[in-house]
């Protein structure tokens, strides 16, 4: 059985250990730029011990950032994204950046740009409908992907995660019920999954061996009429079969429709109707109704490992498990099961040392209760309100 705390090989990295911090969005980014909050933010996990943290999220184009304070690539963010980078890697750790398109999940009024879906839908961020990309705006951001990738590999990030979940734009277009196109982007699986094949095939093309090229997809989008099982499957056998990639995040839930099926664990719908950007009417439909929207999912220890089997019985791919992995016993349940790396969130942002304190004494456990009260600032700077 593999060692979870032991070295590993990630493409041409290795890390310290087989333990990633998660891409979670820090709020640390005002005017679209690295603060020295953002870099203590990572600096903390990487102290702690993981042996890689990932940047969220890094949008490869203005529209498809999910609000107008958060980092796209550019030339003026670079150099503040390698002080990142650097200040990372002299820990020992490495750092990935998650890249991707936000699609519908932008907030089209606060970038100044529609936001774009692959059909025809309404936006209640923005209070405005999305705009529905042609296949010209769908190679524009393709090619987005590419020059972000090689941005990222410039500046010293030792990978890249391409976001293919969540109902992100990738995502979106694999969902059957958000992509109604009747072109070639629609229909079959086979189409809907050849543009976010084409991003990952050219996010490869771009960085080659450089560095790690990682994907996050979706297992199941958590409400009817999404992207699930035995789709999914049949997509990650796609990816696998393209070869471009170094290792596949598994995830589930959506933005868009069901935050909560990723979060697990209390819907703190008060804390959130409060603290996010959102217009006045929303706020109060939130208010008055949100556990509709922020359904509340029992919390255990490795919830997605039961969906992530059938994964890991159908793929020979590197794989990271995530969600509900807050212990070294559930660690190495992860490895047990086949499965390479395991990625780490809300766990590490209560306690960022947390690892280290878990390979100095194996019994030690996390002190997060789930509450989810850190979702709702991620917009004014992600914390944990008990740490």
């Amino acid at each position: 059985m593999l060692d979870p705390l032991g070295p590993a090989v990630l493409g041409p990295v290795t890390l310290r250990n087989r333990v990633i911090k998660a891409a979670t969005f820090e709020g640390a980014t005002p005017g679209g730029l690295v603060s020295d909050r953002l870099i203590d933010y990572h600096l903390a996990v990487a102290d702690g011990g993981v042996g890689m943290t990932t940047v969220a999220y890094l949008a490869v184009s203005p529209e498809g950032r999910t609000h107008a304070d958060q980092i796209h690539w550019r030339p003026e963010a670079l150099f503040g994204l390698r002080r990142l980078t650097e200040a990372i890697r002299a820990t020992g750790a490495k750092v990935s950046a998650q890249i991707g398109h936000a699609g519908p999940v932008a907030n089209g009024a606060s970038n100044g740009a529609p936001s774009l879906a692959p059909s025809r839908a309404f936006n209640p961020l923005s209070m405005r409908f999305h705009r529905v990309p042609a296949a010209a705006d769908l190679d524009r951001i393709v090619g987005d992907h590419a020059r972000a990738a090689r941005y990222a590999a410039d500046v010293g990030f030792d990978a890249v995660e391409v976001h293919l979940g969540h109902n992100y734009l990738a995502s979106a277009f694999l969902s059957p019920r958000l992509n109604r196109r009747t072109d070639r982007y629609g229909g079959s699986l086979a189409r809907r999954a050849d543009f976010p094949r084409r991003i990952v095939a050219a996010v490869r093309e771009a960085v080659g061996d450089r560095i790690a090229v990682t994907a996050k997809m979706n297992m199941r989008d958590g409400y009817r009429g999404g992207f699930d099982l035995p789709e999914s499957v049949e997509f990650a056998l796609m990816l696998e079969a393209d070869g471009h990639l170094d290792a596949l995040e598994l995830t589930g839930g959506s933005s868009l429709m069901n935050p909560m099926y990723l979060f697990r664990g209390a819907a703190p719908v008060k804390q959130m109707a409060a603290r996010m950007p959102m217009p006045a009417l929303l706020r109060v439909g939130i208010r008055a109704s949100g556990h509709r929207f922020f359904r509340e999912y029992e919390w255990r220890p490795l919830y997605f490992l039961d969906l992530a089997r059938r994964f890991r019985e159908a793929l020979s791919m590197p794989l990271i498990l995530l969600g509900g992995i807050t212990d070294l016993p559930a660690m190495r349940t992860a490895m047990a099961e086949g499965f390479e790396y395991v990625a780490m969130g809300r766990a590490l942002l209560r306690e960022p040392d947390l690892l280290r304190r878990i390979a100095a004494d194996g019994s030690t456990r996390s002190q997060c209760i789930h509450c989810n009260v850190c979702m709702s600032t991620i917009y004014t700077g992600t914390e944990c309100h008990l740490a």
